[in-house]
């Protein structure tokens, strides 16, 4: 776990860049909600706003980034409207909540869009729960998730906006499908039986916390497909909160809700949760539980008991996703695991493609949005694999494959970008050798997607000269072991996929 934060690639430091305008961009709006003669409670709310807005928004445009971070309001206020006004009615609040579970992860189906205000919603509800908001105070709530969103948006495209000097990334579309065979269709069913669950199991152990274990099933769904990865998604969420109150334990409960040490150890915990988000959830988790105690240290409730009561809720949550994913409406993960691994490979022959065009002398070839892509889909095998090189899997022998595909694309990835860096060079040309290769790459990705014989890798007698081409030669070859190295776990000798049937 340590080694996936500390040693995972950052290319471009994006993953620096990122936290570092977090924790400027939730200081810059708690400030203006604070001149704006706010409450605590109201820049507690402004605060986790901009969190949101900086966080959730994925639009592979910039463009498109400030379109979704400008409905956000629109999206957020009615809810908060609604849960503040719901407040002490608990039969209809209760069912307005599941709605918005639902609701929620329903709008996944419509993109990056869809998905970052699905979750703006969710959060503004239970931002509500969190406050306890009533009709009294949403006036000021309002005016602080707007000033709050402004003042992300402010440094986000104005202050900060890195993203207009990278290529767009092209998010991976989610899988097709038709009514309850669309994946985000059957995860909302997930979801909101969940989350049924996890109130009314949530409401026994606490009536005024309850919340937490709607929030811990929401969580466990957000970016999971398959059964296996929303299982495997539960264990870490409870392990990062019990290795996040165990820390909080040891920096929280000694300030005493101290104004000055309890924001800074606010900012530290909003840098880890965006620094670590991309790589390990676990780790996000702890900076997320330390943030919550944090705060909780601010308003002056945080207890031993409200400790051991989170990691309860917590636990209460993350059962009711365990078992909605298994009981109703599930994703195998093989259906998963297998199309994100084919949609993985023909992105590294793209890649490939548009590097040996580049060389070629093409003007308009350009590698390096497919090279974001890669590193996206990269990402989702990942996490579709989990489950089966999770330390508790028992299945040694898929975990051991599983483990070596994982590798040999991490081989893949880093011979691509190894590649597009050489084909950048203005000096580099092409010759026979770069096409025959090119070639050779092409046959190795059709015969892993396709079903063909892997192709025997040959590689060319003469790389080692200090020229853009020897270069280029050399991830080339690289990338050629890489492939023809994945037939072996990708195909079981008798012909199984690598999760079995």
């Amino acid at each position: 776990m340590l080694k996936r934060v500390f040693a995972a690639p950052d290319p471009g430091r994006a993953r620096l860049r990122f936290a570092a305008r977090a924790v400027l961009g939730i200081g810059l709006a708690v400030v203006v909600c604070a001149l704006a003669g706010h409450s605590l409670t109201g820049a507690v709310a402004g605060g986790l706003a901009a969190l949101l807005a900086l966080f959730t928004v994925s639009d592979p445009t910039v463009r498109g980034q400030a379109v979704t971070t400008a409905l956000l309001p629109v999206v957020g206020i009615p809810v908060l409207a609604a849960a503040a006004e719901l407040h002490d009615h608990p039969v209809a609040r209760d069912l307005a909540f599941l709605a918005v579970v639902g609701a929620g992860v329903h709008a996944r189906r419509w993109g990056p869009r869809g998905h970052s205000l699905g979750v703006f919603a969710f959060m503004t509800f239970f931002v509500a729960q969190f406050l306890h908001a009533t009709g009294g105070q949403l006036p000021e709530l309002s005016a602080a998730v707007v000033l709050s969103v402004l003042s992300a948006a402010a440094v986000r495209f104005g202050l900060w906006c890195y993203e207009r000097r990278l290529p767009p990334a092209a998010a991976p579309p989610p899988p097709a499908g038709g009514a309850l065979a669309r994946v985000t269709t059957r995860q909302a069913v997930q979801a909101t039986s969940g989350a049924a669950f996890a109130l009314v199991v949530g409401q026994m152990v606490s009536g005024q916390r309850w919340y937490w274990a709607v929030g811990a099933t929401w969580w466990v769904f957000v970016n999971t497909v398959s059964r296996g990865e929303t299982l495997v998604r539960g264990f870490r969420r409870v392990l990062g909160t019990v290795l996040g109150l165990g820390l909080g334990a040891l920096l929280v409960v000694p300030l005493h809700g101290a104004v000055l040490p309890t924001l800074a150890l606010v900012a530290v915990s909003v840098f880890g949760i965006f620094y670590t988000a991309a790589v390990s959830y676990t780790w996000m988790m702890l900076w997320v539980t330390l943030l919550a105690e944090s705060l909780y240290g601010l308003l002056g409730v945080l207890t031993p008991g409200l400790v051991a009561l989170r990691l309860g809720e917590t636990a209460v949550g993350a059962l009711g996703a365990g078992l909605a994913v298994l009981f109703v409406l599930p994703v195998t993960t093989h259906s998963v695991t297998d199309a994100w691994i084919q949609r993985a490979l023909r992105c590294v022959h793209a890649c490939t493609a548009e590097a040996a065009a580049r060389l070629a002398g093409v003007a308009d070839a350009d590698p390096a949005p497919r090279v974001a892509e890669l590193e996206q889909l990269l990402g989702r095998v990942r996490l579709s694999v989990a489950p089966l090189v999770h330390p508790l899997n028992p299945m040694l022998g898929r975990k051991r494959r599983a483990r070596q595909v994982l590798g040999l694309l991490d081989d893949c990835a880093r011979e691509i970008r190894g590649l597009v860096a050489v084909a950048a060079d203005p000096e580099a040309s092409h010759d026979a050798r770069l096409a025959a290769a090119c070639w050779r790459v092409e046959a190795a990705v059709e015969a892993l997607t396709g079903g063909t014989e892997p192709v025997t890798v040959t590689p060319a007698a003469d790389t080692a000269r200090p020229t853009a081409e020897a270069g280029a030669l050399a991830h080339l070859h690289g990338l050629e072991r890489a492939l023809t190295d994945l037939a072996a776990p990708l195909r079981a000798p008798s012909g199984s996929p690598l999760v079995g049937a």
